[in-house]
């Protein structure tokens, strides 16, 4: 029987996919989403249609479904084809607020636990996933808002743990994993570390819980948990309390070094409760995946134009500018040369500027193609360009063909003149270095930049490394990045896809993190059956509604 799976804060469903996606031999889910949490709409869209295509075993996910991804039937249709399936994915994938009585918006906590606990339906063996909203713990995030230390009084965010810490006190999964922003290794109260405080709260949830929700805690039983890194061996384990024993920076997972064709670093905890007596494995780390392997495959599109009429000749005339009399003035000889090789090959692409789905049978990609690939799509989907202003049409061919020569995306001092952006900060930028990458392109044989949310502003941070392609990356090269499945589909309009995208774990790391989690629930299975058991024939049923 597949391990049932709880996830909260659950964005477009990465981890649940990651862990879904673990199989065994004979080609059977280890792990099943029981249910899933998320307030925004769109990924809750998202979480619905993905928890539909996992209601068919492998191989057998109906020909309605490719054809709503064709744009052949909409979703409504899709669903009423397949009633059951349906309403399976709307039960799994629960569009509600996380957040404390205070917050009107937010669900009830006792609708929460009874929704958990028919989701377990009596199962006693089960993992906890999710990440709080992160946006509170980003260095940038602080950065721009100017803030050193965090108020849980003034933003809300800070305190969306406790939600995490709530279900564990009282519902007491076998295991959990919980992911966030590398941010949160530096971010402070005007108390504490939060880090320090996250940490010793998921070691005794129930005494969190009591103190932050100010709860008479008797009915409740919960041994703790012992914080494991996925990356690092413990130093050892202390004598009084047995927690293995870590430095912060252990915490923290570097994608790239993982086989994730991305720089993404993030702090992802693994927690085993103290009666499964039980150390894991640590993740094996592969060579870096340069993102030209990963982009392989996917049709050739060109750049937008947003301000003027839109069409291929437009946009080659666009980017010929360049060559204008004044225009590379001090830009050195070699990246000249490299500009002028690519305007003399410039053609338009066939597919234009793409769209929702395209028709297009090589895409392939070199990298883990049994992961990304499936013939059934016959195309791909979410892949259209943004529309770009002709100054940026002329900045992103600059970048691309002077990392074509460099090996390195320019900074603000390596533009000329005449192609800096008429902004007030583009001194500051130059002179101290301030978002001087602010015109990012991404580099063919190397791991992109993190996949962000910031995505779905611009594109000036992910510039296609192709110059004949001018643009910035559209949804499903993002997707690529992070390591969804082609047959993932993002819902709602552009915007909301990259953000969708950018907030997500990658599927494909979540896949790793899986099998060592798998090894537990083996562990627990053959070797200690007892345990969650006798925990759970003695926690009163009344702790449930507190």
């Amino acid at each position: 029987m597949a391990i049932p799976v709880i996830d909260i804060f659950a964005g477009p469903g990465g981890l649940g996919e990651g862990f879904s996606n673990l199989l065994t031999p004979e080609n059977e889910r280890i792990f099943r989403i029981a249910l899933s949490v998320e307030k925004d709409d769109y990924a809750h869209q998202t979480l619905t249609l993905r928890s539909f295509f996992r209601q068919f075993n492998f191989g057998e996910v109906p020909d309605d479904y490719y054809k709503f991804i064709k744009g052949e039937i909409t979703i409504k249709e899709l669903y009423e084809n397949w009633p059951n399936q349906a309403e399976e994915a709307k039960t799994e994938a629960w569009k509600v607020k996380l957040g404390d009585a205070h917050d009107d918006e937010a669900v009830p906590s006792y609708e929460v636990d009874d929704r958990i606990e028919e989701a377990l339906n009596g199962e006693t063996n089960w993992l906890l996933i999710g990440g709080p909203p992160c946006q509170a713990y980003s260095v940038v995030g602080r950065s721009r808002r100017q803030q050193t230390t965090l108020d849980e009084t003034t933003d809300e965010r800070v305190g969306l743990y406790k939600q995490y810490l709530r279900i564990l006190a009282i519902h007491n999964p076998a295991v959990f994993v919980m992911e966030n922003v590398k941010g949160l290794l530096s971010a402070e109260t005007k108390e504490s570390s939060v880090f320090t405080k996250i940490l010793c709260d998921l070691k005794d949830p129930v005494r969190a819980y009591l103190a932050d929700f100010r709860k008479n805690g008797k009915d409740l039983v919960c041994p703790g948990y012992k914080i494991y890194s996925l990356v690092s061996r413990p130093y050892g384990f202390d004598l009084i309390s047995g927690d293995p024993v870590y430095k912060h920076k252990d915490f923290v997972i570097k994608a790239e070094e993982y086989g994730i064709p991305q720089t993404r670093h993030r702090v992802i905890l693994l927690g085993i409760r103290n009666d499964i007596d039980f150390i894991p494995g640590i993740l094996e780390s592969t060579e870096e995946i340069p993102v030209s392997e990963v982009l392989t495959g996917l049709p050739r599109l060109r750049g937008g134009l947003s301000r003027e009429e839109d069409n291929a000749e437009a946009w080659i005339a666009s980017i010929r500018r360049i060559l204008n009399r004044g225009i590379l003035t001090g830009v050195e000889q070699e990246v000249r040369q490299e500009i002028e090789r690519q305007i003399d090959n410039l053609t338009a692409p066939r597919q234009g500027t793409g769209s929702d789905y395209l028709v297009y049978e090589r895409n392939h990609s070199a990298y883990r193609n049994d992961w990304f690939y499936d013939p059934s799509v016959g195309g791909v989907c979410n892949h259209s360009s943004r529309g770009h202003m002709q100054s940026d049409l002329l900045r992103y061919f600059f970048a691309s063909c002077y990392a074509r020569v460099k090996k390195v995306s320019p900074k603000l001092e390596d533009f000329p003149v005449a192609l800096l952006p008429d902004h007030n900060n583009v001194d500051e930028g130059i002179e101290e270095r301030k978002f001087a990458d602010r015109f990012r392109v991404q580099l063919n044989g190397k791991a992109a930049k993190t996949i962000t949310s910031h995505i779905s502003k611009d594109g000036h941070y992910y510039i296609h490394p192709d110059p004949t392609q001018c643009r910035s990356f559209t949804v499903r090269e993002a997707a690529r990045i992070q390591t969804f499945p082609d047959n993932y589909y993002f819902c709602g309009g552009r915007t909301h896809q990259f953000q969708q995208v950018g907030n997500a774990v990658p599927p494909l790391l979540a896949n790793q993190i899986a099998a060592i989690v798998n090894e537990i629930f083996e562990f627990i299975n053959n070797e200690a059956p007892h345990l969650t058991n006798q925990l759970y024939e003695h926690r009163p049923v009344q702790a449930i509604r507190r």
